[in-house]
Parts: C-alpha cells; structure tokens; sequence
C-alpha cells in the first residue's frame, strides 16, 4: 500500500515506472541549447492550421503520437490521460483528446500542469486504477500572447522581467513497470499569495511556492538538497531563478549547488534576446521529457527533484487588480536501480 508521509507528500513503496518520453517544439526552441533533444520540430508556427489555438492543439497531439509510437502502442492502450495547456478551458487539450480518443482528465496549475498531470497520473497506477497513462501539456507563444497578453500585431514592448511563451509540448507514458525512470515520491503544493500584481514578472510570483514546497518535501521526507544530483524547477526564469536560491538561503537551505531552471535551461537567453528565460506548460514538460529523462536514462544523474511553478492568473482577476498567486508540486525521479 503507498503510504502519505508528512503532511504534503507521498511515498509510493511500488515506485511508478516512465516507460517513454516524447517533446515536440518550434523554431525557437530548436535553436537553444536542447534543440538537438526534441523529437520533433516544427518550422510552421501554425502547423498547418489556420490559428494559433488549432496550432497548439496540433502540437499536443503530435507530442502525444509520437509518444505512442516510440513506445510501440495505439491509443486504445491508453487508459486515461491527464492533459493540460494555457488556453481558456484547456480548449487545446480537448481537441487534441477529441482526435485521439483517448480518455481524458483536463487539468490546469498554469506551468506547474506538467507536475499535477505526473502527480495524478502516478496515483493513478498506485491506486490500480489503470496500467497505461499519458501525462501532457502544452503551450505556444502565439496563443499566449494572445490570450495574456496583446495580440502580436499589437507589436507591445516587453520589460525585462518579461519571460517568452515556450512552443512546445512533452508528453509522458507512465505504467506500474517498464521503464528505465521511476517516481518515488510527489510533494503537492500550497497556493502561496505574496501580493506580487505584475503579469510581466511571475518570476517573483512564483518563487515564494517553489520555497513553500521545497521546504514540505524535505521536512517530509528527510531528504536535503544533497540528495540530489539535480533540483529543477519550471519556470521561474532569471529572475525567479535567483529570488528561489536567495529565499532558501533565509531559511538556512542552500539548493545552489544542484539547481537549474527550466526556464533558463531551454533558450540561450542572450544570444536569442529571451529577457527573463522561458515559460509555459510547454516548457518545463518539453525539457523533463526531452532532456532531464535522457540524463536519468544515461545515468549522468541517479536522484532528480522536478518541480514545476505555476503562476494562478487570467486576464480577468488581472483586469481586476487581484494578486498572482503561485503553486509548485515536487516529482522525485529516481534512475532504475538506483538507491531510493
């Protein structure tokens, strides 16, 4: 039986299996630094669509297809899938599930979606209540912008605090077994509300979560920064990145020596002019999935923290003047094998 430990945390004694892993991403994110790692890319910002909600859609399909087909199966194998994407009504998600006919649970956490899908996907397979489950997300620059933002003839300047919607979508085959990845333990977060009202710095509000559930996960199970070879979160950017390393150091924990960023980790910020670094759902489940899974699968590393942030937000409580709350939920992924 899995056990809860803690107040935040589960602890699954038979540890879920990654069997596969697919990513799928645009012309920007090809040309960063984990370009070489999607299995595809698409030049056509519109995938053949004719907008950019059909667009993402597409993309969220695409990722979850391939991922079948690496992985040798049809979508009747599936059992469930717990889908997500930035689009009101996760609109993008149900298109995608409407092609492929697989059952889906619609979930939203913002860029923590990725996270919430592993979370609900791993239980259910500890639970056994299915064998087979698809965890994916997605997001698009252009829809993005569109929705959050001003529409892209608009031609807006963005502060430097700004982040850069990722076009991408990872996708994830979870079972009881068959996989050379497990995950031994999820951390839920806590929404956590610091009164930050700027849409164009979700860095700063979503740091504060990130250091509420870093610090649930280590008081609940026991573990240290030390116990990992690498702690990533997604996607707090630059700035985030640096407001987390400084927050954990008020609270004596210094994650320095182990921590990236999704957000930072998926473009060459300077070079591709990306101010604060990535962001979107897209994002920290295209580099998960892409790349952090090949370093467990390579063994370049054994004990990986994946922790996506999520900035609680939409165009109307920002219209509204309301604070933009933030949430993060912990993965603990542990190479086959390695020492739990």
């Amino acid at each position: 039986m899995n056990n809860r430990i803690g107040k935040q945390t589960i602890c699954f004694k038979t540890p879920i299996s990654i069997v596969n892993s697919a990513a799928v991403g645009g012309k920007e994110e090809s040309e960063g630094p984990l370009g070489k790692y999607f299995d595809r890319i698409f030049p056509d910002p519109f995938l053949g669509e004719d907008s950019w909600e059909r667009a993402e859609s597409r993309l969220q399909f695409n990722a979850v297809n391939t991922l079948l087909e690496k992985s040798k199966l049809s979508a009747s194998d599936i059992d469930m899938m717990f889908g997500g994407d930035l689009i009101n009504q996760c609109t993008s998600s149900y298109f995608s599930a409407r092609d492929l006919k697989i059952p889906l649970y619609g979930i939203y956490g913002a860029c923590s979606t990725m996270a919430e899908a592993l979370h609900l996907g791993s239980m259910a397979i500890g639970g056994g209540f299915a064998n087979n489950v698809v965890a994916v997300t997605s997001s698009h620059f252009c829809s993005s912008e569109k929705q959050f933002r001003f529409p892209l003839e608009y031609g807006g300047q963005r502060p430097p605090t700004s982040q850069w919607t990722v076009t991408a979508s990872g996708a994830v085959l979870l079972a009881p077994s068959g996989g050379e990845c497990e995950i031994t333990h999820i951390t839920t977060g806590k929404i956590v509300d610091m009164g930050i009202s700027d849409a164009s710095n979700m860095g700063a509000a979503m740091a504060p979560s990130a250091v509420d559930t870093l610090k649930a996960h280590f008081s609940d199970t026991g573990f240290s920064p030390s116990d990992y070879d690498l702690i990533v979160t997604g996607d707090l950017g630059v700035l985030g990145k640096t407001l987390l390393c400084e927050l954990m150091d008020r609270e004596n924990i210094d994650i320095s020596p182990y921590y990236d960023d999704c957000g930072c980790m998926i473009y060459d910020i300077e070079s591709q002019d990306k101010h604060c670094g990535g962001s979107g759902c897209g994002c920290s489940a295209s580099v998960f999935s892409a790349y952090l899974l090949e370093l467990l699968k390579k063994r370049k590393i054994t004990r990986l923290l994946f922790m996506p942030t999520g900035a609680l937000m939409s165009p109307l409580t920002c219209q509204q003047g309301e604070n933009i709350a933030g949430i993060a939920h912990a993965v603990r992924i542990v190479a086959k094998g390695a020492e739990v």
